[in-house]
């Protein structure tokens, strides 16, 4: 038996988020289901369970998630390289907007989750845009257009850096959420919003101002990443005041959150789970460097 840490890329726009759908929700499907049937014809002798480090929601995207499994081939066949497994995978996932970007064979008591140091989230915004033709199409869904031509950028980050440091991030989670079960204290290390770039801009007939902003914590809370960001577009378009977003962090009440504020899913972006190196280590074991399937 191998344990095996991978990391995956994937476009949200038609999955249900990361995690397997519910069986009840007929038609839908998570990047769970897929990388799990991709393993899956890979013919293990072990049943297929994949551990993903960090959950997304529907519409949400990844640059760089990861998740761990277990496989054990027929036979007493040694284990897959890191490089079969990745290109193996990738040509069972087919034309799913899903790809492995790397992958570590890992100790086998590693967990995907528990051991990941931090996680960044990137959120894209595109001002000026009245409508979505307007946009290239290489950014269509994967970014939060708003009709504003401009935003409030300096109160923006003095918003921003009240919600660094420790707190109590209960007013950034999502109504009905794990509140009995996840402490709501939260340490975010970083809040940047700094300029950001459309992916066809240079192919495109007009300049289009983007903005990203970039959280990085430990964990976050259920739907934290997208109520900040809204929160912060609403100081922008002064809909709220600094001393308005100091209330409602002190507030430590999801209740408390205004109404039609979050940021939609379509605009946020997992962009790294980070580990400490020693963590990764593996001694060296003889592998299979053949590419079958069997």
């Amino acid at each position: 038996m191998q344990r095996y840490l991978i990391f995956f890329q994937y476009i949200g726009t038609k999955y249900s988020g990361v995690v397997k759908a519910p069986p009840h929700q007929l038609n839908k499907t998570g990047v769970q289901n897929h990388i799990e049937e991709a393993i899956q014809r890979l013919k293990p002798i072990n049943p297929v369970s994949l551990s993903v480090s960090s959950r997304t929601d529907a519409g949400v995207h990844a640059l760089s998630n990861s998740a761990h499994f277990d496989l054990q081939r027929r036979n007493d066949k040694p284990p897959f390289t890191e490089e079969v497994v990745i290109d193996a995978l990738n040509f069972n996932l087919g034309t799913e907007q899903i790809r492995l970007t790397h992958a570590h064979r890992v100790p086998d008591d590693f967990h995907a989750r528990f051991r990941a140091q931090s996680r960044s989230y990137t959120y894209r915004i595109a001002l000026g845009i009245t409508h979505h033709t307007l946009l290239p199409l290489t950014d269509h869904n994967q970014c939060w257009s708003l009709p504003n031509t401009e935003l409030d950028v300096e109160a923006m980050r003095e918003a921003a850096a009240l919600l660094v440091g420790t707190h109590d991030f209960s007013s950034f989670r999502a109504v009905n959420s794990d509140i009995l079960f996840k402490n709501p204290v939260k340490k975010l290390d970083v809040l940047s919003i700094q300029r950001g770039s459309s992916f066809g801009q240079a192919h495109f007939h007009r300049e289009i101002p983007f903005w990203e902003l970039t959280f990085t914590s430990r964990s976050f809370l259920y739907k934290q990443v997208r109520r900040m960001t809204g929160a912060l577009v609403a100081v922008g378009r002064r809909l709220l005041s600094v001393s308005q977003m100091k209330e409602l962090l002190e507030a430590r009440d999801t209740l408390a959150y205004p109404q039609g504020l979050v940021a939609p899913a379509h605009g946020l972006f997992l962009t790294k789970v980070h580990y400490r190196e020693s963590d990764l280590q593996l001694s060296r074991q003889p592998s299979c460097t053949d590419n079958s399937k069997d």
